[in-house]
């Protein structure tokens, strides 16, 4: 069976940085790195779609500098992006600083007509949320099955999720497309995200075409 849409829990950035004698915040930007990389790999293998969980929620906790360290990346990207991905941007947006929102306003409509794989960026996101947000919708339309259900969540339009990938040697999905990830594969890694390479991302999908899928059959 062919991987169509992989997602990736980018773990162990800041590790990766402390591993190498760097600040934390310096972690984030090989992250970017790797994610572009991985990205473009995907893409050339024939993938439609490639999500990453680049901010959480959660993650809001963090230190102040820290958060500035991801939000410079997730700026610089949008900014500099030229390639063939398709780039979208899915979360509470709307709660970000300006300079942010019109970074990714930006970079999703530069892309917008790109004939590349879709990479999906969960940026303040969570899926508890989320799933709350489409049920809510999805009860004001006065029809909640399935599929209008499906049409509220944030990856509405994305091909189904068939894999989904942590890296940095933690086993949990720490609310990151919960309800898609209902019959997705899970591949963990102990490798940290900014050390994965275009080997890496073959090995996944020799992975996935390896595995048995049953959904519950």
């Amino acid at each position: 069976m062919k991987l169509k849409h992989v997602a990736f829990i980018m773990d162990g950035n800041g590790r990766w940085a402390t591993a190498h004698g760097m600040p934390r915040a310096e972690g984030y930007k090989h992250g970017l790195e790797a994610l572009i990389r991985v990205a473009k790999r995907m893409d050339a293998r024939g993938l439609e779609a490639v999500s990453v969980y680049a901010f959480s929620t959660e993650n809001n906790a963090r230190p102040e500098d820290e958060k500035d360290a991801i939000f410079k990346q997730i700026k610089k990207f949008n900014r500099t992006y030229f390639g063939n991905l398709r780039v979208i941007y899915m979360g509470d947006i709307d709660a970000l600083d300006e300079d942010v929102i019109d970074s990714i306003e930006d970079v999703e409509r530069r892309t917008k007509k790109n004939n590349g794989a879709v990479l999906n960026i969960a940026l303040n996101y969570g899926a508890q949320a989320d799933i709350v947000h489409a049920a809510k919708l999805a009860y004001d339309k006065g029809s909640f099955d399935e599929a209008t259900f499906e049409d509220a969540l944030s990856t509405s339009g994305l091909p189904k999720l068939d894999m989904i990938v942590r890296t940095g040697g933690e086993l949990r999905l720490s609310n990151f497309m919960l309800y898609e990830a209902a019959y997705a594969e899970l591949m963990f890694m102990d490798k940290l995200w900014p050390d994965m390479t275009e080997e890496d991302a073959d090995a996944v999908i020799a992975e996935f075409e390896r595995r048995v899928r049953k959904f519950g059959k």
